[in-house]
């Protein structure tokens, strides 16, 4: 299965190319072309870290708390939930480690569905890219930014005025990614340390209240005792909370998208993605425990704003809350930014496939080095969404959808991991999983896809009046859809149209290699 790989370009692209080599036949490119072009490998372990936490921690830390408790009733389980989701993370990110070091390349999911999928041909590609696209849009982060900053301004404002404010920050981070791509990596880690400073000074706050220093809350230990009491006994709950659980913790993978970008990217991202998440996973468990310090379960699931808002007010006062608005707007900010960032080099890597149509186009990084026709490709449904989508439970379905599809997604690439340890043993693994840890990642992503179809309490779900197992059906609408696109171009056209479709590597004046499907008429050999 090995290929001969070129000579790598300098002292980190050796790392890399050593360990691509048996795999450099994934997707239609060698290692090398995959990696020319764009802006070269500019993040250090330290870019590299800001961007994995910058995208986990968005508004969840921030809101779902509230939800989670509300869901399963008692501080106990609410907080086992959060080590549960932490311990999955961390199950994903190793399996997610040892494909990006075994393939050391932008792209993610997409580049470890086709080294384990590969016959049909197309296929993996075509569903990865179809579902990748259509619900890779950054709308919520976008609108949370509008609702944030109309509060924290005191006053009202109509479904436009925000619906306005959300496209202006769409536009400006695309502006900012295309046209001053450096500013763009400087302003996510700028938003990272801001949002690890509040997280940092909200843990710290709770540490004074269960001191017993802040006499706005009398009794900081009241959460505490019995805290399984009232503890939900419905299996539906629990999975409805750690979906939230889970959502919060997403983006431990955001840099295995941009690892054309990253310097000596197997020793970066061994580093960087163990200690983003970390960091992470340790600031949201004491976060959680510094909420509960200040108010009661039922005070924090019966509050009418974010859980850190409340929290703010409950300690002190009004004005502090306001001032913690204009925060969570800041950290809904810096989460699209870094969202933007990495599905923009998605999109990029999809169009080198030339699985898009127009490829040369999409996969352009004119003028600036940037993936400024990634960055268009992804701001169209962004814009699309946040335009055309009513808020409240219509919106919060759209979201819901953008889940189960990456789920499947989830489990194909833990179920291709095992496959590849079979089907190709000697390949080298600069980075190993403990199978037993990705198995428990199986089962979660498994449970996954069969507890939204679990009936809740009630029969009612999360976006009523819509029944609770749509958003469920609405995804695996789209993943067929994807099969039935695939089936029409690679199979069903050039059989009707006697044609093959011949792919050619056309590459761009930066340097990057673009796939171009043509299409020749088929030759038909003599009987």
């Amino acid at each position: 299965m090995a290929t001969e790989a070129s000579p790598s370009k300098d002292e980190g692209d050796m790392h890399a190319t050593s360990h691509a080599e048996v795999i450099d036949d994934v997707g239609g490119l060698t290692f090398d072309q995959y990696t020319k072009g764009g802006l070269g490998r500019h993040l250090g372990i330290t870019s590299t870290t800001f961007l994995i936490i910058g995208r986990i921690i968005g508004t969840g830390i921030f809101s779902t708390p509230s939800t989670i408790v509300s869901s399963v009733g008692s501080v106990g389980a609410s907080l086992m939930l959060w080590v549960l989701g932490l311990l999955l993370s961390i199950a994903g990110l190793c399996v997610w480690l040892e494909f990006a070091c075994m393939i050391p390349r932008s792209g993610g999911e997409k580049v470890y569905l086709e080294a384990a999928y590969r016959k049909p041909k197309m296929l993996v590609t075509i569903v990865f890219a179809v579902q990748a696209i259509a619900l890779g849009f950054t709308a919520s982060g976008c609108i949370i930014f509008a609702s944030n900053i109309v509060v924290a301004a005191g006053r009202k404002a109509t479904e436009w005025e925000q619906r306005g404010i959300a496209i202006g920050v769409i536009t400006f981070v695309t502006i900012i990614h295309t046209f001053f791509p450096k500013v763009g990596v400087h302003g996510m880690n700028f938003f990272t340390v801001l949002k690890v400073a509040v997280l940092l000074f909200i843990v710290v706050t709770g540490w004074v209240v269960l001191g017993g220093g802040v006499a706005r809350v009398p009794d900081p230990h009241a959460s505490f005792r019995d805290a399984f009491a009232n503890s939900a006994t419905s299996g539906n709950q629990y999975a409805t909370a750690l979906f939230k659980v889970l959502n919060s913790y997403a983006g431990w993978s955001n840099a295995m998208y941009v690892l054309n970008e990253v310097k000596n990217p197997v020793r970066t991202i061994k580093i960087a993605g163990p200690l983003g998440l970390s960091i992470c996973g340790v600031l949201y468990l004491l976060a959680n425990v510094a909420y509960f310090a200040a108010a009661t379960p039922k005070e924090v699931a019966a509050s009418g704003t974010t859980v850190a808002a409340y929290f703010m007010g409950k300690v002190f006062g009004t004005a502090a809350q306001r001032a913690l608005s204009v925060l969570i707007a800041l950290s809904a900010l810096g989460n699209v930014m870094t969202v933007t960032f990495a599905q923009a080099r998605v999109n990029q890597e999809l169009a080198k496939e030339g699985v898009i149509p127009y490829p040369r186009f999409w996969a352009s990084s004119w003028p600036f080095g940037s993936p400024s026709a990634g960055l268009i490709l992804h701001y169209i449904p962004s814009f699309i969404v946040i335009v055309a989508i009513p808020f409240g439970n219509a919106y919060n379905f759209i979201l819901d959808v953008e889940g189960y599809p990456g789920s499947v997604i989830n489990f194909l690439v833990v179920a291709g991991l095992f496959y590849l340890r079979y089907s190709e043993p000697n390949t080298p693994r600069p980075f190993r999983v403990w199978w037993p840890i990705a198995f428990f990642y199986m089962v979660g992503q498994a449970f996954q896809l069969v507890a939204p179809f679990l009936r809740p309490p009630g029969g009612k779900g999360d976006t009523p009046p819509l029944p609770y197992w749509l958003y469920c059906v609405v995804g695996i609408v789209v993943l067929v859809a994807s099969v039935v696109y695939w089936f029409i171009w690679w199979v069903a056209g050039p059989k009707l149209g006697k044609y093959e479709l011949e792919p050619n590597n056309e590459p761009l004046a930066d340097g990057t290699n673009v796939i171009v499907y043509h299409r020749v008429p088929k030759k038909f050999e003599d009987s």
